[in-house]
């Protein structure tokens, strides 16, 4: 991936972070994009101290007009963007009966509608040069659903869809587009969880192990990569067999 440019949202934390990491270790330059920017500048900070070339990017990717402005900036910065990691997402879990509005808008917002519009900032310089890779992260909920997260699992289940339909749209111009679904996989946003609620978890993944974040990191890097230059509107699934 040398001279090569990735750019990962929600890449201050879990497995955005892992996916920075993996592809700097890839030789890729890499653009770390979230809104907890302190945390980016820590971990910049690590990557250059290893000679990884980075760039920190302020990002809400709820907002157009942030996700055009951190564009904007990185690729003024880097040049064009060849690899697009759509990470960032939110949970407002809740019965679906007592569901808000701006509950499920902001989950909808969020991490289906902020890849969208990530994935725009990027087409123009990928079709031109007729190379690209665009990863989006997803999950096991998306495809097999999950009761009090009708919100999540929607779209991360129209995250599925969108990758398809990309995968078809752009094929022609050499940029593929994939997803990777994790299953339970160790990170802030699932610490919170009753022990309980994980050991039921535990119980049907026949690996009989929760995932780490540098698993996905690991599926995420051989996407990006030329020996997954004929794969694309794939879902890579690492769930440790949680979802067949």
């Amino acid at each position: 991936m040398t001279n090569k440019t990735a750019f990962i949202t929600g890449a201050s934390r879990g497995i955005g972070r892992a996916c920075a990491l993996a592809l700097a270790e890839a030789r890729a330059r890499v653009v770390v994009a979230a809104r907890a920017v302190d945390k980016l500048e820590e971990l910049a900070a690590s990557m250059r101290a290893n000679g990884h070339e980075v760039y920190v990017a302020e990002l809400d990717v709820s907002s157009p007009d942030s996700i055009k402005a951190a564009f904007t900036k990185a690729t003024s910065e880097f040049g064009r963007i060849d690899i697009l990691v759509n990470n960032a997402g939110i949970t407002r879990d809740g019965l679906a009966l007592r569901m808000k509005k701006d509950d499920w808008d902001a989950v909808l917002n969020t991490n289906l509608g902020g890849a969208f519009f990530s994935i725009q900032q990027v087409l123009q310089g990928m079709l031109r040069a007729h190379w690209g890779r665009i990863i989006n992260i997803a999950s096991v909920v998306g495809e097999m659903g999950n009761p009090g997260q009708a919100n999540y699992a929607a779209a991360k289940a129209g995250l599925i869809g969108l990758t398809k339909s990309l995968a078809l749209e752009l094929s022609s111009r050499n940029v593929t587009v994939n997803a990777v679904a994790p299953g339970f996989v160790e990170t802030d946003m699932t610490a919170g969880l009753s022990q309980e609620l994980k050991d039921n978890m535990l119980a049907h993944i026949p690996l009989r192990r929760f995932g780490k974040a540098e698993d996905v990191a690991a599926a995420v890097r051989f996407l990006a990569s030329d020996e997954a230059s004929y794969i694309t509107g794939h879902v890579l699934d690492v769930n440790g067999g949680l979802y067949m």
